[in-house]
């Protein structure tokens, strides 16, 4: 794991270079935001994968939980349902204190799907939101069914306690996709929705380049504040 810290005034970063069991990620993220509260630590974002796995939400219902396949799955006090996390799929644990940045949920929420935006810019993607869906979504064309195919290439859940975040967002960049095959991912069962990743899109980015990527996009969306 490599460490960039400043000082308490700069958002610190964390680059993991192998998987992280997701009980050690959670217990960090905990000890960080604590810190981060008394002043103790800077805001922290840490980058990371996990090894295969599922957790669930606030909001997840035991149906959608279809075939773990053996994978273990974790409850988790983050917003959201039911999301798969594996090798190949980047992390971003963004762990900020919101009582110096206005105190505004809803903005972090968009400021974090803006960053995943503007990271997926950098690899010629355009990712979207969409009403009622949470997450970003790219647009595959039309659908054999009607409408348009689109397909959901990142997530975030977040969970806010005293004012300072953790959990964050996941990007798909090479993961295998068959494992979100045992979920209803994130509640959206309709034929029309699905999952994609860069490489599925035909991008074939390094994990290295997809960090530098998001931390530069991090840097135009949050500031130093």
């Amino acid at each position: 794991m490599s460490l960039a810290i400043n000082d308490l005034d700069a958002v610190a970063w964390m680059v993991s270079d192998s998987a992280v069991e997701y009980p050690a990620a959670l217990a960090f993220m905990e000890q960080r935001a604590a810190e981060i509260r008394a002043g103790a630590a800077p805001e922290t974002v840490w980058l990371l994968e996990h090894p295969p796995l599922y957790t669930g939400g606030t909001s997840a219902k035991a149906a959608d939980l279809l075939a773990s396949g053996g994978l273990p799955v974790y409850p988790t006090g983050r917003g959201g349902q039911y999301t798969y996390h594996g090798p190949g799929q980047r992390i971003g644990y963004v762990m900020l204190d919101l009582a110096r940045r206005g105190g505004d949920v809803r903005r972090f929420v968009h400021d974090l799907e803006e960053w995943l935006i503007a990271t997926l810019q950098r690899f010629n993607v355009r990712g979207e939101r969409r009403e009622g869906r949470i997450g970003i979504w790219v647009d595959r064309g039309p659908h054999p069914l009607g409408g348009r195919r689109e397909d959901k290439i990142a997530a975030l859940g977040i969970r806010v306690r005293r004012w300072v975040t953790f959990h964050g967002v996941a990007l798909n960049v090479d993961c295998d996709l068959s494992h979100f095959k045992g979920i209803v991912p994130c509640g959206i069962s309709d034929d029309r929705y699905g999952v994609t990743s860069l490489l599925d899109l035909g991008i074939t980015a390094t994990m290295a380049e997809v960090d530098m990527a998001m931390q530069g996009a991090f840097a135009e969306v949050f500031g130093r504040r």
